[in-house]
């Protein structure tokens, strides 16, 4: 076996031709230190630049290399100068779009003359365009670059270019065939070269300062470095757990996916476009079994740590049992005896808890801390938005208070001497229950003695925010339980894969005699319709909800839409009475309208996303969403939860602004379809991946690089396996490989 402090890992960037101190500093940006870590940076997607595509085929997003007859090029002088150039194939046509241009080059698009495009297609006002493609002038005509210098990076996460103008700068690596002037990087419209042409073009996670061509030129040398000592790179992975699976070696693997061949044919190009290739199996497996054999640490981990002992003589839950309107589900029960087993040891209970919109997993957390409290100890409760800590504050309340138990709310908008009140009650354990949002883990929060932390949609917060929230537990090396809760249905596969060092506990069962939520989409243009639609269903004495939605995530502007959508309704229904709630208002003044809505003292309630999460409002059986194709389908489900809670016939309206593009119409259609919130999140995932839906990309939880729980499930198994045996039998292997993939990343699942 190769030494372990030998070879790639070893070797730093430095060594590569045209990595000095700039370079190495953006390398690091990206977690790339050695040689191996350039190695496994790998590509997030590849640009197809070997098959022409008819202008009759295009589908929005994708980007293609297209051939065309200039028909028309003009100067559009609207809100914002551009050059719009048409072009047809006798087939269809497209519309190029230059927002930086000479008159030389305007000049020189005359109609008649071909062209070659490269470029994303979008959905513009009146058919498909191309923004700044790539662009090659055909017929022996020389190579015509449009547009000014523009600093291309690509997104970490998603492997889209942004462009902002600047000025043209020398960033190309030492040793690079392409110069910063002719880069495609640096132009915007330049001719991709020629070889890019013969085969796919990898695209890799950037970073400012750092672009493609640079990434290629190092990638290139790295894989040189490879290919005269393959020894250097070890494969942790014994043959033997590989070979049943039918996947190539690790080096060639890398090979092919860094610099797909040229002569790729078409089954091998989709492969590698579709990730279905062997060569991406290999990977994907890779970092799945690193993945599984972190998780696997941490349990033993957690396993070594103390928890209090928190058994409770079941006085409490038994009273508040009786005082339920309503009987638990078998789920609710179920859920509720894993919970109460796992706080009676005296290891810390880490605990997943996942429900669907309404499926009761309030009163569940209830009943958790009312067993803590049995025992002596505080609960904490924290939520990520004060709307939804309100929430769990009043349904506390409704519940806890009549058994004489006090609960304290802290949020941001607590200051002063009231601030310090409520900080003494927590400190001196008085408050028995306490409920917050991220003020929770401010240093001058004390618990007297906390013995349970809840934390509700778990993925809004940041990982260290959670751990300091668990370190405010801490006595005499004990720890508290943590229960965390999502209404975000995540698909077992997933959670398995992702959690994996949690133990799962599922509500799959909806308390009896809640109606199915019909979905419809309509047009803005029927606006009328709908506004009639809300008024008859108000006269019934039903109550409704007409939620607002913008492109930019601003409080401000969304805030602006509400009101604007509330005054508007106001004077086309002068007899309801209407309310209107969003992140600008604050919550001492949103708490009465929000209460108003609940007493039935309001018909229609205008809101932001802000109602997403924790409102419960039983006679509420219509939802308006305007410009449902601007949210994701998760956000949607969530607000289309909002109704449906009680026995009422309710309905979900989608008024969406035409033309909708694939993705949102593939969206909505979902939404109309399908009422479970897991198959909805199976969807989500399909079409988004599980960095997006689960929101690791922002809070800095484990993610996969290039592993899909979805579409790779089959490797699943095959991964948690395999980590059995390395453990077992190669465990001097497991430290190398979780390196490999995880660098320090797994550090934070002791949260």
């Amino acid at each position: 076996m190769a030494d372990l402090n030998a070879g790639l890992d070893q070797t730093p960037v430095e060594r590569l031709k045209g990595v000095g101190p700039r370079i190495s500093e953006r390398l690091q940006r990206l977690g790339i230190l050695t040689l191996q870590d350039l190695l496994f940076h790998l590509p997030l997607r590849y640009q197809d630049r070997t098959r022409l595509r008819s202008l009759a085929e295009l589908v929005v997003n994708e980007e293609v290399l297209v051939e065309g007859e200039v028909v028309d090029a003009q100067i559009a002088h609207g809100r914002r100068r551009s050059l719009k150039i048409r072009i047809d194939d006798g087939r269809g046509a497209l519309l190029l779009r230059f927002f930086y241009f000479s008159r030389a080059q305007v000049e020189a698009m005359r109609p008649g003359r071909r062209l070659r495009c490269f470029g994303e297609v979008r959905q513009g006002p009146q058919m498909l365009e191309m923004v700044h493609p790539e662009l090659q002038v055909l017929e022996g005509v020389a190579e015509l670059a449009m547009g000014l210098a523009v600093d291309w990076t690509t997104d970490a996460t998603t492997g889209r270019e942004t462009g902002s103008e600047v000025a043209p700068e020398d960033n190309a690596v030492a040793g690079s065939a392409t110069s910063p002037e002719t880069s495609p990087d640096t132009e915007a419209g330049a001719v991709a070269d020629a070889a890019s042409q013969q085969r796919l073009t990898p695209i890799y996670p950037a970073t400012e300062g750092l672009q493609q061509a640079s990434l290629r030129a190092l990638t290139d040398q790295a894989l040189e470095w490879l290919r005269r000592d393959p020894d250097a790179l070890q494969d942790w992975i014994p043959a033997s757990l590989t070979a049943p699976l039918k996947l190539p070696a690790l080096v060639d693997a890398l090979f092919l996916l860094h610099r797909p061949p040229a002569d790729a044919g078409a089954e091998l190009t989709d492969a590698l476009l579709e990730r279905s290739h062997p060569a991406f199996l290999r990977l994907a497996f890779d970092e799945m079994l690193a993945h599984q054999l972190a998780l696997r640490r941490l349990r033993r981990a957690r396993s070594a740590q103390r928890a209090p002992v928190l058994s409770g003589d079941g006085r409490l839950r038994e009273r508040l049992r009786a005082r339920l309107p309503f009987a638990l589900t078998g789920a609710q029960q179920r859920v509720i005896a894993e919970i109460g087993a796992d706080m009676e040891q005296s290891r810390p209970m880490m605990r997943l808890l996942l429900g669907d919109v309404g499926s009761g997993k309030t009163v569940v957390a209830a009943l958790a801390a009312l067993q803590v409290i049995e025992a002596g100890h505080q609960v904490a409760l924290m939520a990520p938005t004060e709307l939804l800590s309100e929430q769990h504050l009043q349904s506390l309340q409704l519940w806890l208070t009549p058994l004489d138990i006090e609960l304290a709310w802290l949020s941001g908008r607590h200051a002063g001497s009231e601030r310090a009140a409520i900080l003494e009650r927590i400190a001196a354990g008085q408050a028995r229950v306490v409920v917050g949002t991220h003020a929770l883990f401010q240093a001058e929060v004390r618990f007297a003695e906390l013995g349970l932390v809840i934390i509700d949609e778990q993925h809004r917060f940041g990982v260290h925010q959670r751990l300091s929230l668990r370190e405010k537990g801490e006595r005499e090396g004990r720890i508290p339980h943590q229960l965390i809760m999502t209404a975000t249905p995540i698909p077992r596969s997933l959670a398995m894969s992702v959690y994996g060092d949690l133990d799962l506990s599922e509500i799959d069962e909806l308390p009896p005699g809640r109606q199915p939520i019909t979905t419809v989409a309509l047009p803005e243009t029927r606006r009328e319709q709908v506004i009639e639609r809300v008024q008859a269903s108000c006269r019934d004495g039903r109550q409704a909800y007409w939620v607002c939605t913008l492109v930019e995530e601003s409080d401000a502007l969304q805030a602006q839409a509400a009101e604007d959508a509330a005054a508007d309704l106001r004077e086309r229904l002068p007899g309801l009475r209407i309310g209107l709630v969003h992140g600008r208002i604050k919550a001492q003044e949103r708490a009465p309208v929000m209460a108003a809505f609940k007493a039935g003292e309001l018909d229609l309630l205008v809101a932001t996303t802000v109602i997403e999460v924790g409102v419960d409002v039983p006679n509420a059986s219509l939802m308006i969403i305007e410009n449902p194709e601007r949210l994701g389908l998760a956000q949607l489900h969530q607000l289309r939860g909002r109704v449906g809670r009680g026995a009422i016939e309710s309905a979900c309206v989608l008024m969406y602004h035409p033309p909708l593009t694939h993705a949102a119409r593939e969206r909505i259609d979902i939404l109309r379809r399908e009422a479970s919130g897991f198959r909805i999140a199976e969807a989500d995932l399909r079409m988004r991946g599980a960095g997006e839906v689960l929101g690791t990309r922002q809070a800095g939880a484990i993610q996969f690089r290039l592993a899909d729980p979805m579409r790779d499930s089959t490797l699943i198994n095959a991964a948690r396996q395999a980590a059995d045996r390395l453990l077992a039998h190669w465990p001097e292997h497991v430290e190398p490989l979780i390196r490999r993939w995880l660098g320090r990343r797994d550090d934070y699942g002791q949260v």
